[in-house]
């Protein structure tokens, strides 16, 4: 049975990607569980990523949490703020 699959949306109306549904929730997870705390540029969001995900996640981490970030950008669940440098924020209430 082939893995189920997810169409990512992008945030400036660009094609998404079509990427495994199971990579998707867990970067999904990971990108709103760092952003509870606080406001992250997007360094800090990458460097907590590649961490809490290193050795757990097969693929390519940088690259999948881009595109999972894009597409949750898109869906409104996170929001890039307009401070210099941008900073992520979810917006899922507690």
């Amino acid at each position: 049975m082939a893995d189920e699959k997810i169409l990512t949306k992008h945030p400036l109306g660009k094609s998404g990607k079509n990427i495994d549904k199971q990579k998707y929730e867990t970067l999904k997870r990971a990108i709103l569980s760092a952003l509870k705390q606080k406001e992250l540029t997007h360094t800090e969001l990458f460097t907590k990523l590649n961490k809490t995900l290193k050795g757990k996640f097969s693929g390519n981490i940088s690259w999948y949490a881009e595109t999972v970030k894009l597409d949750l950008e898109a869906r409104k669940i996170v929001e890039r703020t307009s401070a210099k440098p941008p900073k992520y924020r979810s917006n899922q209430k507690p």
